[in-house]
Order: structure tokens, then sequence, then C-alpha cells
């Protein structure tokens, strides 16, 4: 068996209790993971970074302010950004299922700070002097502003990441529309045949469906630059300085050219979490079209010789463990499963949000996880869908092409000529005969033969075409 780490004895308001000795954390941490061993995931790296800039902007606008004392406050800082660019992420470790309102998380940072910024001072690990987690890390501040404020800077930290993916993917499918303009096909309605449809129009509607999801995800990033920082315990601003709400928030947007701005109302900033809310609902749109659009493309290249064979979908692996050269649709599969969880999360979201009680919501750290594991899965899905699957995607010309030649509903064209009625006899015959359209029409001196070929043009039926039928 491994050796045990060494340890070393911290004190806090229940007693003594032993955290390894060289950890940056200290006993409220140690508490914590040894309290919670849920799920043995860890917090976000954005969470880790969010808190990070936010600890610092607070340090930087207590110095200024004559709150902490200057050489602390800059050791407070250097440490501050070190986390920001996740030198410690290792020292993050309490479970991301805790005690509620991100207390355990919050004294995790507090206590990292610290012990880094007196090591920066000269001083070592566990002795608290002359930085204190709570003094001095936490001047001015309480989990209950702080960890709010945290998630939703790292939450927009998550949106600026993954909104490129989904133009990305927005743009591939424009790409593949223009591609794919020139094919006729039929269309599809209620899994029935429906009338011709080019490829390249079904195509533009996929990358919409992106760009509308984009819009809304855009809408959610503004709404969580609205900051209850500076509420400190029930959103009254105790123990802070007046300007001290204010400048943090300003610096924070100096560093990350965000433009941060206080919250009208900082009770409703500490009670409320719509914004969170409204990015996971952002974000489980997206994913509801990502399933609907990747099961589009499994069924369009479902065969190859059995099924629709539209497109063909870039072979990535093998498919089978026993089917011979079985080739799947992997990344639509990976797609909608990713997406099945970004929705389950926004169940666990909506939950949360709608739990808090008075002046605070204390389940932030179910919402947190939930939002930004979902923000980080479904950026990196669309990355590798995007270039492996949507830009590899090939046409069947002529399987789309004969499915365009075949679909009676064509029928629908001659509506405004022979009326419906008569056009559904027409439809009823040719399944019943196994005839085409053009030949029984023809047969029936329905219309002439110029009237049939431009009616029945599968091509002019993509587009509006106001009809010129004789007056009957």
């Amino acid at each position: 068996m491994p050796n045990a780490p060494a340890m070393r004895q911290e004190k806090d308001s229940l007693g003594t209790h032993p955290v390894p000795r060289n950890a940056y954390y200290g006993v409220q941490t140690q508490r914590a993971v040894e309290n919670y061993p849920i799920s043995g995931q860890r917090a976000a790296g954005s969470l880790i970074e969010a808190y990070g800039l936010q600890k610092w902007a607070s340090a930087r606008a207590n110095e200024e302010l004559g709150m902490v004392p200057r050489r602390l406050a800059r050791a407070i800082q250097k440490a501050a950004l070190e986390v920001a660019a996740r030198r410690w992420d290792s020292q993050f470790v309490v479970d991301v299922y805790q005690a509620g309102a991100g207390v355990s998380f919050h004294m995790n940072v507090n206590e990292v700070l610290a012990n880094r910024a007196n090591e920066i001072l000269g001083g070592r690990l566990g002795e608290y002097a002359p930085v204190h987690p709570n003094d001095h890390v936490n001047f001015g501040q309480s989990t209950n502003d702080t960890f709010p404020s945290a998630m939703r800077i790292a939450a927009r930290l998550e949106l600026d990441r993954l909104l490129p993916r989904v133009r990305a993917c927005a743009q591939a499918f424009a790409a593949k529309a223009k591609e794919f303009d020139g094919v006729l096909k039929s269309g599809r309605t209620h899994m029935q045949d429906a009338v011709p449809i080019r490829l390249g129009q079904e195509f533009a509607a996929y990358a919409m469906a992106f760009e509308r999801a984009a819009d809304e995800l855009r809408h959610a990033a503004d709404g969580l630059l609205e900051l209850g920082l500076g509420g400190s315990a029930v959103g009254t601003g105790l123990n802070t300085h007046p300007k001290y709400r204010a400048l943090a928030l300003r610096l924070l947007a100096q560093r990350t050219g965000h433009a941060w701005r206080p919250a009208v109302d900082m009770r409703y900033a500490m009670q409320s979490q719509l914004p969170m809310a409204v990015a996971s609902s952002a974000l489980r749109n997206l994913a509801l079209e990502v399933i609907r659009i990747s099961n589009d493309l499994r069924l369009l290249a479902s065969g190859p010789m059995t099924g629709f064979n539209e497109i063909q979908i870039p072979a990535l692996q093998p498919g089978s463990s026993i089917m011979p050269g079985k080739v799947n649709p992997v990344m639509p599969e990976l797609a909608a499963m990713v997406a099945f969880q970004a929705v389950g999360n926004d169940v666990s979201v909506a939950l949360a949000v709608q739990a808090g009680q008075l002046e605070l919501n204390v389940m932030m750290p179910a919402m947190a996880h939930a939002v930004l594991h979902a923000a980080g899965i479904l950026g990196n899905m669309l990355a590798v869908f995007t270039e492996r699957c949507v830009r590899g995607l090939k046409v069947n010309a002529e399987r789309c092409r004969f499915y365009a030649g075949a679909t009676l509903a064509q029928a629908t064209a001659l509506n405004p000529y022979i009326g419906y009625a008569r056009a559904a006899e027409l439809v009823k015959e040719a399944l019943a005969s196994h005839r085409s359209l053009v030949e029984l029409a023809r047969e029936k001196n329905l219309l002439s033969e110029a009237e049939l070929n431009r009616i029945l043009d599968a091509r002019a039926m993509t587009e509006p075409r106001a009809p010129k039928p004789k007056q009957r």
C-alpha cells in the first residue's frame, strides 16, 4: 500500500483536524472532502477561473479603498490571477455535490488563495499569517454574493466558448446548403411522401436553426453580465465599503473585456437565479435542435440498401462487432446522446432555480454544475460533429432524383387545375395500379401535355409559383 500522506493539524470553529501537509487548501476544505464523497467530479475549470477573477477584483478594490493592507492585498491578487490561469486546479478538491450555497467550494478558494499568498510573502502552508482566508481574502464578501457572481461569470465564459462552435456548425450547414441546392428530392411530412424539395433547402433550414439557437444563447449571455457582487450576506452590503461594489466590477470588466454591471437590486441577484435558468433554457433549446437535426441526418443516411440513402455520412469506424463492413452514423448518434444529457441538466437547473427560499437560493452548486457541464459538452461535441460529420457529408443525387419523381404528392400541384378531390382520386388510382400520375392524367385527358410538363415540373415546385388555372 502507498504510504499515507504526511499531515498537518489545522483548527477551525469545530476544533482541530488533519490536512495533507502540502495541500494549499485547509481544514474547511478537508472536512468537505470527507463529508461529500458523492460523485468524484470536481468544479468546472470555468468556475475556478471565474472565482480567481472575482477574487482578484475584490482584493484590488479593497486595496484601493484601504480595506486590506496593500502588501497583503497584492499577494492575494497575484495568487488569484494564478488561480484564474488554472495553475492550481489540483487544489480544488470539493465534490460538485456539496453543502448548500457553495460554502465549501468558496472556502476551498479562500484557503488556497490565503496559503498561496502567504507562500508568496515567505510564510508556510497552514499558518494563515499574515493572510487569513476569512479576514483578508474574503473581506467584505460572502458565499452568498460571490458564488452566484462567480457562477454567472463562469457561465458567461462557457457561452463565449460555445457560441463560435454553434456559428461554425451553422456555417457548415449553410455551405452544404449551397452545395446541395440543385439536388431535387421528395419532401416528407408525417414520415410520408410529400411534395418535392431541394436537399439544399433542407440544409439551409438546418443552418437557420443553429443561427436562431445562437441568438438565444447570445441573449442569455447578456443576462449573465448582471452581478450581485457586493451584496454580502443578505444583499444589504454589510461590511463593504460604499464604493467597493462599483469599483470591483469596473476592475473585473477591465481585466476580462466584459461589461459586467451591478445588479439593479442586490437582493434580487441573491434570491433569484433567473439568469441561470435563461442560460440553461438556451442550452436546452440548442440541444433540442441538435437532437432533431442529428435524427434527420440518420434517417437521410439510412440504408444503404434498405433505407433512404439520400446522403452519406463520413465513415469513421467499423460499426459492428459481428456484421462485416457495417458503418454506423456515429457522429449524429454522439450528438444526440450529448444533447440528451444537456436536456436532463436543464431539468436539474429548473428544480434548483425554483428551490430558493427568502434571501438565498442554496441550490446553486447543482445549477452551476449542470449549466457549466451542459455548455462544455455541447461545445466539445459541436466541434467534432461539425468537422467530422457536417463538412464531410456527401449526396446520393441519383437516389434523391428518384424520390423526387416517385412521390405522388406531386398531385398537390394539380389542385388549382383539376381540384383537390379529383387529384386525390388520381393519387389513389396511381397507388393501386402502380402507374405514374403523368401517365394517368394523360390517359384521362385531364390536361394537355404541355400543361402537365409545366405543372409537374419538380424543380418549379420548390419555389413559390402562382398557378394559372383555366376557369372551370
